[in-house]
């Protein structure tokens, strides 16, 4: 209950009770600030409010001054161009920093039995392999049919295709693991639909080609991890 009210605290300081202009006088001004320390007064304030417990007094503080200090460190270190990048670190930062203290207050190892945990150790796994290395995999087997990139224009998002495979692995390893298996079937009808207008307007056969060259292979490799899961899981 302690670690949920620290995050609830985290998720009501940050992005309820911090209104954007505040967001901005603290890019601007930087130290000058005075929304900078209203901010971690807040966070200070929700810990105390949310746990009500005198001897947590001294975590708070902690809390509330790591708070601060990442988030000075962000806002002379972000550049117009990487402000998402330093939104997510910042963001993981105060995560980790949360059950670090947590931990700490409840005396508890910060490696719980859990994460010791083979299954958790495959899981884990299984899901970073469907990510990335996967996705390096799959653009070297269809990489001698890619299509001319110049011959059809695109105003396609950056990299969106990779996340897209990533995604739809992912969906698709969760449905076998858990033993939903028309799951997948809508999940491909569903991805279908929507490229078959793309698709179409293309008239060009080697793009749908390689299309599905790519989507049945992303999907064979997810199931196929999926399935040796499910066999190493139960043994």
């Amino acid at each position: 209950m302690i670690l949920l009210k620290l995050i609830l605290a985290h998720l009501l300081g940050d992005f309820i009770l911090q209104p954007n202009s505040w967001v901005t006088a603290k890019e601007n001004k930087k130290l000058k600030a005075w929304q900078l320390y209203a901010h971690t007064l807040i966070h200070f304030a929700l810990i105390l409010l949310l746990i009500r417990q005198t001897e947590f007094i001294k975590w708070a503080i902690t809390l509330a001054v790591i708070h601060l200090i990442t988030d000075i460190i962000k806002l002379y270190f972000q550049k117009d161009q990487t402000k998402r990048t330093w939104f997510f670190m910042d963001q993981i930062l105060h995560f980790v920093i949360i059950i670090i203290i947590w931990s700490w207050s409840q005396e508890m190892s910060l490696i719980p039995e859990f994460f010791q945990n083979e299954k958790f150790l495959l899981l884990i796994t299984c899901i970073y392999a469907l990510s990335q290395p996967v996705s390096v995999i799959i653009k070297n087997i269809i990489s001698k049919w890619t299509p001319d990139t110049n011959s059809n224009s695109s105003d396609s998002l950056a990299n969106a295709g990779n996340y897209i495979g990533i995604l739809e692995r992912m969906f698709v390893f969760a449905f076998v693991v858990t033993g939903n298996w028309e799951a997948i079937g809508f999940l491909l009808a569903a991805k279908s639909v929507f490229r078959f207008g793309d698709l179409k307007e293309s008239k060009d056969r080697k793009l749908t080609e390689y299309v599905l060259i790519g989507t049945l292979i992303s999907f064979g490799i997810a199931i196929l991890v999926g399935v040796i899961y499910n066999i190493i899981s139960i043994q």
